[in-house]
C-alpha cells in the first residue's frame, strides 16, 4: 500500500504542472502558461453536437469551435486556427502547450441530432506563469535592522517566512529581522499552479552583540514553540507508559519464571524423597 501510494504521489508530482478541468466544474480552471491542459468536455461522444464559444463581447463575432459527433474533432474552428498543439479526442480537449490568449470564459453547447440544445456550462480559464528559481537575499541597515528580500518569477505570487523551522508572521516578499538573528531562513513561493522554496544560513550582522537572544521574531514564533513543547511532552509521557508497560511485562514475566522454576525444584525433590523411601522399604523387606 505505501509503495502504491508512494508512486502516485511521485506521478502526481512529475506531472504537476499539467492541469486537467471540467465543464462542469464551479471553480475556475487555473493552467499553467506553456504546459498541458486536458478540458474535459463531455462523457458521451456519440449523442451531441458541441460548440465551444469563448465569451468576449457576448455577440455573434466571439470566437467559435465546433465538434461533430461521430467524429470528435474541431470541424470549424475560428479559436484554434494555425496552432496544432490543439486536439480534440473523445470529448476531451487538449491543448499541449497553453499561451496567455487562452485565458477566458468558455461556454460549451450541446445539441443533439434535431439540433436541439440539450445543455450548456460556462468555464473561467485562468491563465498563470508557474513559479520560477527562488532568490533570497540579506541586507543590513545602519538602524540595527536584518532585511531579508525574496523574489520569483510568475504570476499572482503569495510569500511565506519561515525561520528554524518555524512560521513568521509576514506574507510579504521582505521581512524584517533583529540584525542578531543566527539561523535557518526559508522563503516559500506559490500560486494557483505551482510552488518553489528557497532556504539561506544567517548569520548575525557585522558589528552586531550577538550575546542578546533575537526580539523581534520572539512573538511570531512564540505559538509554534507552544505547539512544538507540546507535541515533545506528548511524546515523552506516552514514550514513559510505553516503557513503564514494558518494565511491568518483564517483572512479571521474572516473576512467573521464578515462580515456575521453584514448583519445578520442589517437584524433584518430592520424587527424590520417594525414590529413597522406596529403596529403603525395598531393602527391609529383602
Amino acid at each position: 500500500m505505501m509503495l502504491i501510494f508512494g508512486l502516485m504521489l511521485l506521478l502526481q508530482t512529475a506531472a504537476c504542472l499539467d492541469r486537467f478541468c471540467s465543464f462542469n466544474q464551479s471553480d475556475p480552471c487555473y493552467t499553467a502558461l506553456g504546459y498541458k491542459l486536458t478540458l474535459l468536455m463531455v462523457l458521451d461522444t456519440s449523442e451531441y453536437d458541441l460548440k465551444i464559444h469563448k465569451r468576449i463581447n457576448n455577440d455573434i463575432d466571439d470566437p467559435v469551435c465546433r465538434v461533430k459527433h461521430g467524429t470528435m474533432r474541431m470541424t470549424e474552428c475560428d479559436l484554434y486556427n494555425n496552432r496544432p498543439e490543439v486536439t480534440v479526442i473523445n470529448g476531451i480537449l487538449i491543448i499541449n502547450r497553453v499561451i496567455r490568449a487562452d485565458s477566458g470564459i468558455y461556454r460549451l453547447i450541446l445539441t443533439d441530432h434535431s439540433w436541439t440544445t440539450v445543455t450548456s456550462g460556462d468555464l473561467q480559464v485562468i491563465v498563470e506563469a508557474p513559479i520560477g528559481s527562488v532568490e533570497v537575499s540579506i541586507i543590513c541597515s545602519s538602524s540595527g535592522v536584518m532585511r531579508v528580500f525574496c523574489s520569483s518569477e510568475g504570476d499572482q505570487l503569495l510569500y511565506s517566512w519561515t525561520l528554524n523551522g518555524d512560521p513568521l508572521m509576514d506574507g510579504n516578499s521582505s521581512i524584517d529581522l533583529d540584525e542578531r538573528t543566527d539561523g535557518n531562513i526559508s522563503c516559500s513561493v506559490k500560486n494557483h499552479v505551482s510552488h518553489a522554496q528557497k532556504t539561506i544560513r544567517l548569520k548575525p550582522c557585522p558589528g552586531a552583540n550577538t550575546a542578546t537572544v533575537t526580539s523581534s521574531v520572539t512573538s511570531a514564533v512564540t505559538s509554534s514553540t507552544q505547539t512544538s513543547e507540546c507535541v515533545s511532552v506528548v511524546f515523552v509521557l506516552v514514550w514513559c507508559f510505553q516503557l513503564m508497560v514494558l518494565l511491568g511485562l518483564l517483572g512479571a514475566f521474572h516473576i512467573y519464571m521464578r515462580h515456575t522454576s521453584g514448583e519445578k525444584q520442589e517437584d524433584q525433590k518430592v520424587r527424590k524423597r520417594r525414590f529413597r523411601e522406596g529403596h529403603e522399604h525395598t531393602a527391609e523387606d529383602s
